[in-house]
């Protein structure tokens, strides 16, 4: 992403998404435990995937064949991708590395409290100011919901880095000014921030 110009020293902010970057639906963390260390398993899922999304297999169908393929008991995989849970590595990243330096934002498209509902007492502790979509009637990529976060943070639009999982989110925030991350895994994150932040 376009990065505005922005140095190190005009940074005041990073703004984090909700769904997707700092809370992963159960999936991802199965996929890394169960699946992804072993590339013709990985494969034989990702083809389940495509052929779910083609409707060839009904999600139930799809649970049970991927549970067979990964030697796990089909409810251990049914409970995982039921549900949302705090991304670890990213948060002891925003604790020990970003938050000592910077303020750090939370903004959401979300019908309810995110912060109380998914995330610990120290985890929500790290967020210096946040915007919902519940409470501020606003929805990304509405700009005035990246205004009135910034207006939050105590920061200008041009000091913050706004990190998201769905590139229009992260687009609509460049074009107002912020930089931007597109958010792909949290080894892809600290690579990006680091190169904006200088802080490696």
């Amino acid at each position: 992403m376009d990065r505005n110009g922005i140095t190190k020293k005009m940074i005041k902010a990073i703004i984090f998404d909700c769904f997707g970057v700092l809370a992963e639906d159960g999936w991802t963390p199965f996929k890394r435990k169960y699946i992804i260390h072993d590339s013709k398993l990985a494969k034989e899922v990702a083809d389940l995937g495509k052929r779910t999304d083609k409707g060839m297999l009904d999600h139930e169908e799809m649970i049970s064949e991927v549970a067979e393929l990964a030697h796990v008991d089909p409810a251990i995989l049914r409970e995982a991708v039921g549900k949302k849970i705090p991304n670890e590595e990213l948060f002891q990243y925003i604790k020990k590395e970003l938050k000592p330096k910077y303020k750090i934002g939370l903004m959401s498209n979300a019908n309810y409290d995110v912060v109380s509902e998914l995330f610990t007492y120290d985890q929500a502790s790290l967020f210096d100011a946040t915007v919902m979509s519940f409470e501020s009637r606003m929805v990304k990529p509405d700009p005035r919901m990246y205004k009135l976060m910034a207006e939050r943070l105590g920061s200008e639009l041009k000091e913050s880095v706004f990190i998201d999982d769905q590139e229009r989110y992260c687009m609509a925030a460049e074009e107002i000014g912020m930089s931007s991350i597109l958010y792909t895994s949290p080894e892809q994150l600290k690579t990006e921030l680091s190169d904006i932040l200088k802080i490696i």
